[in-house]
């Protein structure tokens, strides 16, 4: 049985189809679309012009987080270019700010140097969200398997995606900066500005590592995580490390969020998408709140669920949500 009320607190709601709406009152569920520069979405804009026609239909069902492009990339007013787009975002509803992954993969500087988030072109962004006490989310890096080889990845979700796009396999593009640097950039930027409120997604890119994820969580005391696309991840540590997974939630019970990173962009019918959500709510749910024995199709191997208590299912899956990204 689900929990009464919960948010799924990293989407991409893309398109206004009604059918995920729907489902989420049926699961009485809410949640935080995180608009992405991202070169297949649609534009920033077109994403917000989206989630407010779907804000007007579902009130108080939707927050949604902005972001900023890289038009003016380059150029002396970037920042400051950057900086009004995040305006226009939050003035328009937003309660947050996403830097994404292009920072450290595509963006280059006038050597053709990879330009990394620690890189000072971005501080007086950062500066600006301090001084405004705005929330930043991040999509630093990939997971550690992006840089293994096919074989040695340890789930089949990402061995089988990355044989498939061998363009976006970093084990082959040795040009590209490391996994190590990409974290360690990320490192950096919040060792620089300790006051910035940071939600690190996907497990800050440490999913392969419990212990990992753990140590940012106490060196950076202002950051938080979400488990988005992930939690195969925690499944998959659970089979030697049960106690292990268990404590670390139990442990950050007040820095875990729940997501599913569902993309709703119009290439999968929406009734598979809302089929989608339903199945990840409750299969993910099972996980955290149940003592189940488990399979996942990513790997082989049995796992048992974390069984955690009540109060820690709620704050992962509900209270944290709710006062992290302003939800009524």
């Amino acid at each position: 049985m689900m929990i009464s009320k919960f948010i799924d607190a990293h989407v991409h709601l893309n398109t206004t189809s009604i059918e995920k709406m729907e489902l989420a009152l049926k699961y009485n569920a809410s949640f935080l679309s995180i608009n992405t520069n991202i070169p297949f979405f649609e534009s920033i804009t077109n994403q917000k012009n989206i989630i407010q026609d779907l804000q007007s239909k579902y009130p108080g069902r939707i927050q949604f987080i902005t972001s900023f492009d890289f038009r003016n990339w380059g150029k002396e007013n970037f920042a400051s270019e950057a900086i009004q787009q995040i305006e226009a975002g939050l003035n328009n509803g937003a309660v947050g700010v996403k830097i994404w992954k292009d920072v450290g993969f595509e963006l280059h500087d006038k050597e053709g140097n990879f330009v990394m988030i620690d890189d000072p072109v971005f501080d007086p962004i950062f500066e600006y969200l301090i001084e405004n006490d705005i929330l930043l989310i991040g999509h630093q890096g990939e997971p550690r398997n992006c840089w293994l080889p096919l074989e040695e990845m340890t789930v089949d979700s990402d061995r089988n995606y990355f044989r498939e796009h061998p363009e976006y396999h970093m084990y082959l593009q040795k040009e590209y900066p490391s996994y190590e640097q990409q974290m360690k950039a990320r490192d950096n930027m919040l060792k620089k500005f300790p006051q910035l409120r940071y939600v690190g997604l996907h497990l800050f890119s440490m999913e392969y590592n419990i212990n990992e994820v753990a140590k940012r969580l106490e060196i950076y005391p202002n950051t938080k995580t979400d488990v988005a696309e992930r939690v195969v991840h925690l499944q998959l540590q659970a089979i030697g490390n049960w106690e292990g997974v268990r404590d670390f939630c139990i442990k950050y019970q007040d820095k875990i969020m729940y997501g599913t990173d569902v993309i709703d962009d119009g290439t999968i019918a929406s009734k598979e998408i809302s089929e989608r959500f339903e199945h990840l709510w409750n299969f993910h749910y099972d996980f955290f709140a149940t003592n189940k024995t488990m399979e996942a199709p990513e790997f082989k191997g049995k796992f048992k669920g974390l069984q955690l208590p009540k109060e820690v299912v709620k704050k992962i899956f509900y209270s944290n949500a709710k006062k992290t990204y302003q939800f009524d």
